[in-house]
């Protein structure tokens, strides 16, 4: 995911990225209408099988890769891969992401979890220690000290927090409160999806000719409308009016993510384009844990051990093991939650400042 976005940033011009990008997220997001339809599908043979179905996937995508994807900038200076601050960020990511997803199930005072929170803080703490002084570090923290990027990192993260459980949630719904099956609950999905197919790469070309700062943030404001939809959801809710909210957020998403990277990736220097399309992704990823952490510890007290497994395995369908009323209460807190932090996501993306003038296309800091 990280470096397909730099690719198309070495493979595009300037004024056609944008397009690029949005046209690389309507596949993202075909991808997405697919799996989770064939998901539902699959685990009706076994939830195994969705594991077995990404080995021909992966096999052909491998091969497709080594073949076909070029260089499309050399770089002359000698390459040094950060061994050290790989390990401890490594380490410290690994810690606090196990931390919060044991946690939410299993409390956030047992002993396990918060070792793993402490060894995660050390980590991190040794890893920023190292990148600050290693000439070639695995994580340019440089790239913090230009405005532009470092509120659109942070609006990709809240954004994240904000829409990262909600596949989770709503599947948890359809199955355990509306009783519908696995594959069934996944078609109800693809609303969010599809309005991101569509909307994708027009705000990719959009981003191209106008401010992608007023693009992105309008396209979080757009999600905090269907959050906003979804935080009166009842056990009543018509599943039409549902949809709606999800075919909104799907919007929203679909008008931030092609502006926000484009915003990113016109940013820096060629050189820093694999570093900064990682950590995109990486505060991407990093919001989507955190927001499922918060969600299941919401909604975790309302469902019992075996309905909550049943619901992950899709073995689950109906509310036996859900007190319905607090499960519902739950849900509603945490789409307030997120919608929040969509609020928060759209003034911190258009915060964002100028693009930073770099001194030349191998420099370390911005001029």
């Amino acid at each position: 995911m990280a470096n397909s976005t730099a690719i198309i940033a070495d493979a595009f011009p300037k004024d056609e990225l944008g397009k690029a990008l949005g046209i690389n997220l309507m596949f993202i997001s075909v991808g997405s209408v697919i799996g989770t339809i064939l998901g539902g599908f699959l685990v009706s043979i076994g939830w195994r099988s969705i594991f077995y179905m990404n080995l021909p996937v992966g096999i052909i995508g491998t091969l497709w890769a080594a073949f076909q994807l070029r260089e499309v900038y050399s770089y002359t200076e000698k390459q040094k891969f950060d061994w050290f601050g790989t390990l401890m960020f490594t380490l410290g990511m690994f810690s606090l992401l196990m931390a919060l997803t044991i946690g939410s199930f299993s409390g956030w005072l047992s002993i396990e979890v918060i070792t793993m929170f402490v060894i995660a803080v050390v980590a991190m703490i040794i890893f920023v220690l190292i990148e600050n002084r290693t000439i070639q570090p695995m994580l340019d923290l440089q790239l913090f000290k230009a405005r532009v990027l470092a509120f659109a990192f942070a609006s990709n993260l809240f954004n994240g927090i904000a829409r990262g459980a909600i596949t989770f949630l709503m599947i948890f719904y359809f199955q355990g409160i509306k009783g519908d099956d696995p594959m069934t609950a996944g078609i109800l999905l693809t609303p969010m999806a599809l309005s991101m197919f569509l909307i994708s790469p027009i705000s990719g070309i959009l981003s191209d000719k106008y401010d992608s700062r007023f693009l992105s943030s309008l396209g979080l404001m757009i999600s905090a409308v269907g959050l906003f939809g979804l935080m009166w959801i009842t056990a009543d809710t018509p599943t039409f009016v549902l949809l709606i909210w999800m075919f909104i957020m799907g919007l929203g998403s679909g008008l931030f993510f092609s502006p926000n990277s484009n915003s990113i990736m016109g940013a820096v220097p060629p050189n820093k384009r694999g570093i900064a399309s990682g950590v995109r992704t990486m505060f991407n990823n990093a919001g989507n844990v955190l927001s499922i952490a918060i969600s299941m510890a919401i909604v975790a007290s309302s469902v019992s051990p075996e309905a909550m497994q049943g619901l992950f395995f899709g073995t689950q369908v109906g509310s036996q093991g859900i007190v319905v009323d607090s499960f519902i209460g739950g849900l509603r807190l945490a789409f307030g939650i997120s919608f929040g932090f969509s609020i928060l996501a759209a003034i911190l993306s258009y915060m964002r400042g100028p693009a930073p003038k770099w001194k030349n296309t191998h420099c370390e800091k911005p001029a």
